[in-house]
């Protein structure tokens, strides 16, 4: 079977300085769920997501979110053909392996959700006809911080926590700047990934994925920190079961990534910041002074971790 090395090589060939949001972006396809990017504009998330679907050889669909579309735009409508004199059903860009929503907090709150039983249950339904989508299926959606305030529909909470991971795009070191205009200063913008793998590939690794064993002892950690965040005093939303499930899912994506059929704390330790904090809130006080991520460390550290070698 393919080595998914091969995959993450030639993703980080064609996307310079990106390998951390490209491991998790393989953790979440390979578990089927959904990751949101938030950076400035120009920091590459479009080539990002198109280079990760040509790479997979999978259906590419984008879709610019703005103030007037609609949410028949993003699942698609049913329509009167006057020639065949009945009604055609035509499925809109979510009917793709890899959707971009790019810029998703410009849409209204009512588009936003047309989203909401495609990323949770694979399927769109089209005046009352249901249809299931192809598989994989992935939304990676992206948003700008520097407008949050600017004609946006910041996203509410049940629809943040359909999206595994939330990840933050930082600006490229001085080295990586050097090396994307060496790259692309002849063709910016050019996608330049080859196909790797085929989606038959990608729904083999996920069956294997499910099968990566994840001890008692892992489970009580998890468990426990979901609690901590429940019953802090600094935190108004705590966890929901739902993280929980997203937490034990990116654990055994990221024992996969890494060669391992079996979970250890070290991989619950390195999802835990882009699985939980966008699903969390502070309370009016915490904001004052605290920020999510240090409080997230110190719950952390106050569980006692499970030994690796009891967990294999």
């Amino acid at each position: 079977m393919l080595n998914i090395s091969l995959l993450q090589d030639e993703l980080n060939k064609a996307i310079v300085g990106r390998e951390k949001e490209i491991n998790f972006m393989l953790m979440g396809l390979l578990v089927q769920g959904h990751v949101l990017l938030e950076s400035v504009p120009g920091s590459g998330k479009t080539m990002m997501a198109k280079s990760f679907a040509d790479a997979i050889q999978g259906e590419f669909k984008r879709l610019q979110f703005t103030p007037d579309v609609l949410p028949s735009d993003v699942t698609g409508i049913s329509f009167f053909h006057p020639q065949k004199q009945s009604f055609i059903l035509r499925v809109g860009p979510v009917m793709s392996n890899i959707l971009l929503a790019d810029e998703i907090n410009r849409a209204t709150p009512r588009t936003q959700s047309s989203l909401l039983e495609a990323m949770e249950e694979k399927q769109v339904t089209i005046d009352g006809e249901t249809i299931k989508l192809l598989s994989p299926f992935m939304v990676i959606a992206t948003q700008n911080p520097v407008e949050s305030q600017q004609g946006t529909f910041p996203l509410p909470a049940a629809q943040l926590d359909r999206f595994l991971f939330k990840l933050t795009i930082d600006y490229p070191t001085l080295e990586e700047e050097r090396i994307i205009l060496q790259k692309f200063g002849r063709a910016p913008g050019e996608i330049k990934t080859k196909k790797i793998v085929s989606l038959e590939q990608v729904e083999a690794w996920s069956k294997e994925v499910k099968e990566v064993v994840v001890h008692e002892d892992i489970l009580t950690y998890i468990i426990q920190i979901v609690h901590k965040t429940r019953s802090h005093p600094y935190i108004e939303l705590g966890l929901s079961s739902r993280a929980s499930l997203a937490l034990l899912q990116a654990a055994k994506a990221s024992a996969f990534i890494n060669g391992r059929m079996y979970v250890t704390p070290d991989d619950v330790k390195n999802v835990i910041e882009p699985v939980c904090l966008h699903r969390m809130k502070l309370s009016s006080q915490g904001m004052l002074i605290h920020n999510l991520a240090e409080i997230m460390r110190e719950l952390v550290c106050e569980i006692e971790v499970p030994v690796e070698a009891n967990v294999r």
